[in-house]
């Protein structure tokens, strides 16, 4: 067989050539989703025809351009002109040492544009179309060179025609191609993301207790990326791991899909609120790309760096192994770390509570659990390399539950206290268990922390000196068993709540979730920040008095403290912060403190009976006689102590009544943006879900038998009341 230059070649060849025709012209435009070209006036445009001969413009006010004269067959459309603006969320990502950003032109003005349907859904037509003899829907991966730092590519209804891009063999492996002597619309798809709403203020706010429940569960996961491991290969990385925190922002919301499941066996949806912002703002995950970031070179074998290595810790099979996950990611504003314990880890801690403790720090700043304290210097670690890469000034917003609310207690105090970044923290935790002794809790008093307890979670009254095992048992008539369980609050365990001293103390400000039923049916939920050990500690009380006629066995105790629904996120802090966010949604647009009047008595009532109870039980242990007065003292005291804690609980609950909430108590620092905050708000009660009726996100309903009750007890409820709880002591 011949070859082709042969056959040109031979004597007796015929053929004739002819030189490629020029004189084909290809107009296009550029267009938003509602079919208007001036968000892409002015950009300039290369263009390369079949033979590769380059022509370059820029684009008219109704961002349109034309080329004339070119060879017969496609054009290939590029726009990869960089950005030379001069705003800041550009100019840092641009400049930055690690992972700096090709950002195009095109790009921050594809940002500015929106979606027509709120959910990013494509565009079933455009208006443009009408004047189209082509019509295709683009993404601004499609139009530049580097991609890896834009999101995956959506579904198109009229994706561009890829053949056409064979056709033209090496002139048309960039761009997106067209036809020629035809009016070419190109509509550009948005490029916005979804960013979970976070305030920045230090000051508690309801919004963030809701949110970073979302985030603290996340870490659960895994990161989610593929290829997994160093060396990778491949020219790029993908997160299709569901739920994973990859997956969450560096697919799902950089594609403005609204994801809400944090847990794989979550069945019931818990929205986060999100906000719709430019993409270069989201909470972002590093790119990868090895021939434009060297860092990301397969020939660095297992010190090449990859999104997991950067974002995420997970040190199973390292050495000094703490099984302790962590993420961390950012934006302009805010740097957001979330961490994941174990339940192995934190059991261990339980049944040896006091023999671990370590000095914190180089200083000695008090002691805390040396297996918290490794855990956290791992999380550390991976947070100075992130804040040397990234740090600009920014917030650190940092969240954990069980162990993770510990480890993240810890972090926050190592980040407070080094020198070479200033940084400013705010940190929530989940059902924390607690981490340091009272040094620790005192040096670290400065560092902003809200403390959620879910009012049926054992866990955060652990460790504690009653569960050495020496001596095994209670000391005599430390347990008290209320009777009629007001509050459904089983009994107070004077050695629960410091009888001798705790080596491990809270630090934070409590917000305690607390259901208050009224009967069978009728119930509903405040949140707030009670005083007395008889509340914060019921979990915990309530589990010991069951077991072994009140004097526990430790194993058991700790068997049954992971046993317990209400420490889940799942089952109950997600729940929970989202029913304390509705009801203070309610109170703010009713104008209603955030305890009724039928509460706040039913509440007072309850503790008016614990004080009696406390009495009774003081003055039984003080008339009787036995060998037992020393051991006897200390709880008699305890009981005193607590005497005076519920009463201090009262007066907080009076102020709590008295109060009206505002929107910064509600939403943070979104409370300055309205219009903003309207949007959101529109989004996230878009959903169903947040409009189903929940009792324990409502204000009681009033009670149909409030009269009759008015006639046998001399006071209706509502009606103006003074509560004498001083009358008790």
């Amino acid at each position: 067989m011949t070859t082709f230059d042969e056959e040109v070649k031979h004597p007796l060849n015929s053929r004739m050539f002819a030189c490629p025709t020029q004189g084909k012209w290809t107009r296009f435009q550029l267009v938003d989703e509602i079919g208007e070209g001036q968000p892409y006036a002015g950009l300039a445009y290369k263009v390369i025809d079949a033979e590769g001969q380059v022509y370059e413009g820029k684009l008219d006010g109704t961002g349109t351009g034309k080329v004339e004269n070119h060879f017969a067959g496609p054009i290939a459309l590029i726009l990869e002109a960089p950005y030379k603006g001069q705003e800041l969320t550009y100019v840092r990502r641009i400049q930055r040492d690690h992972y700096p950003l090709p950002i195009t032109e095109l790009q921050v003005r594809a940002e500015q544009t929106r979606y027509v349907d709120n959910d990013g859904s494509r565009t079933q037509s455009n208006p443009a179309q009408a004047c189209a003899d082509y019509f295709c829907q683009v993404e601004v991966r499609h139009l530049v060179k580097h991609v890896a730092h834009l999101p995956p590519e959506v579904e198109a209804h009229y994706p561009p025609n890829k053949h056409w891009a064979k056709l033209m063999r090496e002139h048309g492996k960039q761009g997106v191609c067209l036809l020629p002597n035809k009016h070419n619309v190109l509509e550009v798809r948005p490029l916005r993301a979804l960013r979970p709403m976070l305030s920045t203020d230090s000051q508690f706010c309801a919004l963030n207790l809701y949110q970073l429940a979302l985030m603290a569960t996340l870490s659960y996961n895994p990161f989610g990326q593929e290829p997994k491991k160093p060396p990778i290969r491949e020219k790029t990385v993908s997160f299709p791991v569901q739920p994973s925190m990859g997956n969450w922002f560096g697919d799902a919301l950089a594609r403005f899909d609204e994801i809400w499941k944090v847990d794989p066996g979550q069945t019931g949806a818990y929205y986060p609120l999100y906000e719709d912002v430019p993409y270069s703002k989201r909470l972002e995950i590093a790119p990868f790309d090895p021939d434009l970031y060297p860092a990301n070179s397969p020939d660095l074998g297992e010190e090449q760096e990859t999104p997991a290595k950067i974002h995420f810790l997970d040190d199973r099979g390292q050495k000094n192994d703490t099984d302790t996950q962590a993420f961390i990611t950012h934006n302009d504003e805010l740097v957001l770390i979330s961490v994941r314990g174990t339940s192995e880890l934190l059991a261990d801690a339980l049944r040896d509570a006091d023999a671990f403790q370590t000095p914190f720090g180089k200083e000695g700043l008090g002691k805390v659990h040396r297996g918290f304290y490794d855990a956290a210097l791992k999380v550390y670690e991976l947070s100075i390399k992130y804040l040397d890469k990234f740090h600009t000034g920014q917030k650190l917003i940092i969240c954990g539950h069980s162990l993770g609310g510990a480890i993240s207690l810890l972090l926050s105090e190592m980040l407070r206290r080094q020198k070479e970044y200033e940084v400013d923290i705010v940190l929530y935790t989940y059902g924390a268990p607690r981490a340091a002794d009272s040094t620790f809790v005192k040096g670290a008093a400065d560092l902003v922390h809200y403390r959620m307890v879910n009012h049926n979670d054992p866990v955060p009254s652990v460790p504690a000196t009653w569960m050495n095992t020496k001596p095994r048992v209670y000391l005599p008539g430390a347990a008290l068993t209320f009777f009629n369980a007001p509050l459904g609050i089983a009994g107070f365990v004077a050695g629960i709540t410091n009888l001798t001293g705790e080596p491990y103390e809270h630090h934070g400000t409590l917000q305690h979730f607390m259901p208050v039923a009224f009967g069978a049916i009728k119930k509903s939920s405040i949140m707030w920040e009670p005083g007395c050990d008889t509340i914060t500690e019921h979990a915990a009380c309530t589990l010991a008095i069951h077991q072994n006629n009140g004097l526990p066995e430790r194993e058991g105790f700790i068997a049954q403290i992971f046993d317990a629904d209400n420490h889940s996120m799942t089952g109950g802090y997600i729940p929970g912060c989202w029913a304390a966010l509705r009801r203070w949604q309610e109170a703010l647009t009713l104008k209603h403190s955030l305890v009724t009047d039928e509460e706040f008595e039913h509440i007072s009532r309850a503790l008016a009976t614990i004080i009696e109870q406390l009495r009774f039980k003081r003055r039984m242990l003080g008339d009787s006689p036995t060998p037992y007065s020393r051991a006897h003292e200390l709880t008699i005291n305890a009981l005193n102590r607590e005497v005076d804690k519920v009463h201090m609980t009262f007066e907080r609950l009076k102020r709590l009544r008295q109060s009206t909430i505002n929107e910064n108590r509600v939403y943070g620092s979104f409370s300055t943006q309205p219009d903003l905050l309207s949007e959101c708000l529109l989004r996230w009660d878009a959903h169903p879900e947040n409009k189903v009726p929940e009792q324990l996100a409502m204000t009681p309903a009033p009670n149909v038998d409030d009269d009759l009750l008015a006639s046998i007890n001399g006071h209706a409820v509502g009606a103006p009341y003074t509560f004498d709880i001083d009358s008790l002591f």
